[in-house]
């Protein structure tokens, strides 16, 4: 039997019920198939340009993983169909020529290709992604309230902290790295495996930015730092003494920065970064009369709460849907 770790194969035996599996079915949401296909794919794009082979229980721990991703955006899609909140032509198609005008199309067929997808292939993922955006929407976000009080109890219970001895900068960043994490949870489960892939995708997000697309919202999307991407990239407030620490250039670059503005790409030696100047503060205890302050703190609660309660919408729609997850039961089972 393939040595798993347990979480896993207790997902996997919650996962399955031991029937038979269909003809090259990986698991089934609601009766709707996944198919090996669909797997195959999904790995090949997020796996396949790996430089060195991982061994079987490797693969197979992966395979899993990109299967529960496969699994929980199925739920999400099913739901928001269900709710009619399915993407239209007119969002896929917009969302398409917002994708393609930073370059020519000899570039973009070149990115498609590198990536072994088709127009139609990159459509139908947009039209997922947009329709479980406006689930989200509809769902979570909309229905999330941040109260004054709300904010003046923050404010109290963390006073200290608006009290700076020092300028400080608040930032945030979307960080890709060359090297899959397995620690690295954005909501697409997007992750660069080698440094031009990697260099791709961060070039596609600066151009997103600059395009005016929230920059928390790609950062929860996408961003590969396990610290601050579900946070929406957010690094909280960093002291200017700290960026003695940075290259002199990289220092000079923050520090004309104004609140809004961000950095071109940035190459480290984990990968590609994007940084943002969220505020500026001068040192000295914030009044929560602060524009700024209050700012802050509704930002703070309204990401903590949509991610609170995007984690409890999954963890219900998984307990809502029936799924049967036939390649788990398979590793569960000892079957190669």
């Amino acid at each position: 039997m393939n040595r798993l770790p347990f979480v896993l194969l207790a997902s996997a035996l919650l996962y399955s019920c031991g029937r038979s599996a269909p003809a090259n079915v990986a698991a089934t949401v609601n009766g709707r198939a996944i198919t090996y296909a669909d797997l195959d794919k999904q790995y090949e794009l997020q796996f396949g340009s790996l430089s060195e082979r991982p061994n079987d229980d490797q693969v197979a721990i992966q395979r899993l993983e990109v299967l529960r991703t496969l699994i929980d955006n199925e739920i999400m899609l099913q739901r928001a169909e269900k709710m009619g909140l399915l993407a239209v032509d007119a969002d896929v198609e917009g969302k398409f020529t917002e994708m393609k005008a930073p370059y020519t199309q000899e570039e973009f067929q070149k990115q498609l290709t590198q990536k072994k997808l088709t127009a139609e292939d990159l459509k139908a993922q947009l039209r997922r992604d947009l329709t479980v955006q406006k689930l989200f929407n509809k769902e979570i976000t909309s229905q999330i309230s941040i109260s004054d009080q709300d904010i003046t109890d923050f404010y109290n219970a963390n006073k200290a902290s608006f009290n700076l001895a020092e300028p400080q900068i608040h930032m945030a960043q979307i960080l890709v790295t060359p090297a899959p994490d397995p620690n690295v949870h954005n909501l697409k489960n997007d992750k660069a495996v080698t440094d031009e892939q990697a260099r791709r995708k961060i070039e596609g997000l600066f151009n997103r930015v600059n395009n005016g697309e929230d920059f928390a919202m790609l950062a929860q999307n996408f961003s590969e730092d396990p610290n601050s991407a579900q946070n929406g990239g957010d690094l909280g407030f960093i002291p200017e003494s700290a960026l003695d620490k940075a290259n002199v250039e990289l220092k000079k670059t923050l520090m004309a920065l104004q609140p809004g503005q961000h950095t071109n790409i940035i190459h480290t030696e984990e990968g590609y970064r994007i940084l943002k100047v969220m505020t500026k503060e001068p040192a000295g205890q914030r009044a929560l009369s602060d524009p700024n302050v209050q700012q802050t703190i509704r930002e703070t609660l309204l990401n903590r709460k949509d991610q609170l309660l995007k984690a409890a919408y999954y963890e219900v729609a998984r307990n809502e849907a029936k799924v049967v997850n036939y390649f788990a039961a398979g590793i569960a089972g000892g079957k190669k």
